[in-house]
């Protein structure tokens, strides 16, 4: 699983030049999953996210999490995070999960982050106009599979 990580003042995804969903202070995920990914990375990467200390506090020193200042989070699915670009021109993406697969995992992993945190997200597949305004800026990457028990 990879998560880009982006601290943001605000946030939105439009489909057919809707707005589907919007967010103000806290994440906007950009998610990637492999057909590898387990109930232990969704777990790894929940925890990580919801607990990081990145929002500044009073003195203005990364202390806050984005439980903390009761932020919020705009998830976004992104097969792209997998793209092999070792040959050719044109990426491969077959290293990222199978559809079904990563659909059912980005939904788990959506309502994972819920039940912490209020989460919002795109749509699993669709093409998403995503805005937003960055924080920092601040971006962290997490890729759990470099934790993953052999």
């Amino acid at each position: 699983m990879r998560v880009v990580i982006q601290r943001v003042k605000s946030a939105s995804v439009t489909i057919d030049n809707q707005v589907m969903n919007q967010i103000s202070q806290g994440f906007l995920l950009l998610v990637g999953i492999e057909d590898a990914d387990r109930e232990f990375d969704l777990d790894y990467a929940v925890r990580k996210i919801t607990q990081m200390r990145i929002f500044n506090d009073e003195d203005e020193k990364m202390n806050l999490s984005i439980q903390d200042i009761n932020g919020e989070i705009l998830s976004i699915s992104q097969f792209t995070l997998y793209a092999d670009i070792r040959k050719g021109k044109r990426p491969s993406f077959s290293p990222a999960g199978k559809p079904e697969f990563a659909s059912r995992m980005y939904d788990k992993f959506n309502e994972k982050l819920n039940a912490e945190v209020p989460t919002k997200s795109g749509v699993f597949g669709a093409d998403m106009q995503i805005e937003l305004i960055n924080d920092g800026p601040v971006t962290i990457i997490l890729d759990s599979s470099n934790l993953r028990p052999k």
